[in-house]
């Protein structure tokens, strides 16, 4: 059963695995460098739906419809479903989750969402379910018109800036599945160094990150090395900068196994996308459709993955409030029986 270890992590003590991942994206995400990974690219953003916010819900259901099928399992076979997105009150989520009849789990970690879901799921799945789901999404005109301006605005975006991923991505976590497996969960802590630019989303996520990824090291006795690859979230040029200089200061250098989804999901040289990609969707997608299929091939086989969110909400940035950060971190192995 599941343990905790030094001062926030988490053991995965049974063979939890990924069962099977899927990743949804649009138009955007299709035109980008990982077009092949995603299950599903459609490139009319509202999916059918007459809002963007009920795309986001569409998007959703296509993810988890799409992992299950994968796996060889019905929504009836999960005993907990993990969802969460931007979204006030997390409706891309609750809406999309409707009429499955699983019990329900609504989380809201910004973009740390995914790995938070994945991370309670494999608690659960350790402990005393057999098969759960996590699902997480973002979806850009929704986020845009909830966070910042309306499109029809068309305000400048500065280089800090970053673009917020229409996609979702979902994953079945199983007792019963193969590689990767889970090993460990670090749950972050709420991080905030003064950061009020909410358009700089990658230096009020940074300190989270580098703060659960040091805690996971300490916590485990390993080092950057020990991993293939170490991926966080969705920090973008920005943020991966600041997060290699925080690390340094923290004793750990992170080397060239060390990448960010929100620089793999776009080609910032050629999609006008500022710093990268944000967003909920943003490490799920990346995650479920590259980063999973990439260990079950062998190409990768010790892997950190730190989703990163920005917990600002309308009302706090109208209160003028500073944009706190936090970080949940899942580690995978292809290895069943790889210990630290």
């Amino acid at each position: 059963m599941a343990h905790k270890i030094g001062r926030q992590t988490v053991i995965i003590d049974s063979p939890v695995g990924i069962a099977a991942a899927a990743a949804v994206g649009s138009k955007k995400e299709g035109e980008g460098p990982l077009r092949k990974s995603f299950d599903i690219i459609n490139d009319d953003s509202r999916f059918g739906k007459d809002t963007w916010e009920k795309a986001e819900s569409k998007m959703q259901e296509l993810a988890c419809w799409k992992a299950l099928r994968k796996a060889g399992l019905e929504m009836g076979d999960i005993d907990f479903l993990f969802a969460g997105d931007l979204l006030n009150q997390c409706i891309a989520s609750a809406f999309g989750a409707r009429g499955s009849g699983v019990p329900y789990l609504g989380l809201y970690g910004a973009c740390s969402t995914f790995s938070e879901g994945c991370g309670i799921a494999s608690v659960f799945a350790d402990s005393f379910a057999k098969n759960c789901l996590a699902v997480a999404s973002s979806h850009f005109c929704s986020a845009e018109r909830q966070y910042r301006f309306p499109l029809e605005y068309g305000g400048q975006r500065p280089p800090s800036a970053q673009w917020t991923a229409t996609a979702a991505g979902a994953a079945v976590i199983s007792r019963e599945a193969g590689a990767p497996f889970v090993k460990a969960v670090t749950f972050g802590t709420v991080e905030d160094l003064g950061i009020n630019d909410q358009n700089n989303m990658g230096a009020a996520m940074a300190p989270a990150a580098a703060k659960t990824l040091s805690q996971f090291f300490r916590d485990t006795y390993s080092d950057p090395e020990d991993y293939d690859l170490i991926v966080t979230g969705d920090l973008g040029a920005v943020g991966t900068k600041l997060m290699r200089e925080l690390m340094a200061a923290e004793g750990f250098s992170l080397g060239e196994n060390y990448d960010d989804c929100g620089l793999m999901l776009y080609d910032r040289e050629v999609q006008q996308v500022e710093a990268g990609a944000s967003g909920c969707g943003c490490s799920a997608a990346v995650i479920s459709g590259n980063i999973f299929p990439r260990m079950k091939s062998g190409e990768l086989k010790n892997v950190i993955a730190i989703s990163t969110g920005a917990l600002m909400s309308p009302t706090s940035v109208q209160q003028g409030e500073t944009i706190p950060g936090v970080a949940h971190l899942v580690c995978y192995s292809s290895d069943k029986g790889w210990i630290f």
